[in-house]
């Protein structure tokens, strides 16, 4: 049994709850927000036996093997870092952090404990709709570029509207549209193709000055490839990966629940199309997997492979939002 500690009581730590009880050997242990009554409501919900308001005291005597990271963007670093200090395993939701220089402190601070596992939730990359995007793109002969799109708008929006500041769309906690439903764009490419030679990014800002939405280009040798995200409106466009005649067609960047080949004939074969039970039941088995047996040479492989993509999206991100003059506090320090 993995013992599960959580930090961040929201609907996206209740729906990995939810996915380690399909199947899985992880069980909740300890909860952790800022007031007790919101860790004792989740507790009982979720049959936890532990609730803490008090980060040390979570770390230090929480009876947990791997914590689960939900809070806001610009505090995954804190509570990481308190992590490898508590020998615990991290499950961070992405993005990971903000910038390259929070993410080599932990790549640094994990050398120092080597036992000690660092897995960033980018969840659609596990899914078997994705595997299926990518031995279909080594399959074909050539690639002439992508375009990813995921934009959806988010209700806490409408709170921006009225003038105020959510977590989500503000600049001291790390948010806006490229650091939330970007990230899974940038997953996409990143993950599908490698490193980009060049990047720009085109947002458009809204009143709490973060990016509500925007266009990113990362420039390839022999190609490029479009991001399009937001949070402030609703998009029906498909995403798709151009070959030579033919096209790979996904319904959605960040989703991914239909996959399509298109071949130069413009016969149509379906690729992909598994429905999970849960989106984030992928990636909980995987972490599963490796943590119960890190030395098995594919785990290794695989946990490798999964913190070489967490660099390499954090400094795609973080180039971004260079290129934008798209500054949080925590770069400054």
């Amino acid at each position: 049994m993995i013992k599960l500690g959580i930090i961040g009581t929201n609907w996206i730590t209740q729906q990995f709850i939810d996915a380690t009880e399909l199947n899985t050997d992880f069980k909740l242990t300890s909860v952790y927000s800022r007031t007790m009554e919101k860790a004792k409501a989740f507790a009982e919900h979720n049959h936890a036996a532990e609730t803490f308001d008090d980060l040390d005291r979570f770390f230090n005597n929480g009876s947990f093997d791997v914590v689960y990271i939900a809070s806001p963007n610009s505090l995954h670093f804190k509570y990481a870092k308190l992590a490898i200090a508590a020998d615990k395993h991290i499950i961070v939701e992405k993005p990971a952090f903000t910038n390259q220089k929070q993410m080599a402190e932990i790549e640094a601070l994990l050398k120092q404990k080597p036992n000690v596992l660092f897995f960033e939730a980018a969840r659609q990359i596990h899914t078997a709709n994705f595997k299926a995007i990518e031995k279909q793109v080594a399959k074909m002969p050539v690639i002439q570029g992508a375009e990813f799109t995921y934009e959806k708008y988010s209700s806490r929006y409408d709170k921006v509207l009225d003038g105020e500041v959510p977590n989500i769309f503000s600049l001291k906690f790390a948010g806006g549209a490229l650091q939330d439903l970007g990230v899974y764009t940038v997953y996409d490419a990143v993950t599908l193709f490698g490193m980009p030679d060049e990047v720009s990014y085109f947002p458009q800002i809204i009143k709490t000055e973060v990016d509500g939405k925007g266009t990113a280009i990362l420039q390839y040798p022999e190609y490029n490839v479009v991001l399009n995200f937001g949070k402030t409106s609703n998009s029906y466009m498909q995403s798709e990966i151009y070959g030579l005649k033919d096209t790979i067609e996904i319904d959605d960047a960040g989703e991914i629940g239909d996959v399509v080949y298109v071949n130069g004939e413009g016969e149509r074969t379906t690729i992909g199309n598994v429905d999970e039970v849960n989106p984030m039941y992928p990636e909980v088995k995987d972490f599963e997997r490796v943590i119960n047996n890190p030395d098995d040479p594919q785990n290794r492989l695989d946990y490798d492979r999964w913190f070489q993509l967490s660099m390499n999206v954090n400094k795609v991100l973080f180039n971004l939002r260079q290129d934008a003059n798209l500054v949080f506090p925590d770069d400054e320090e």
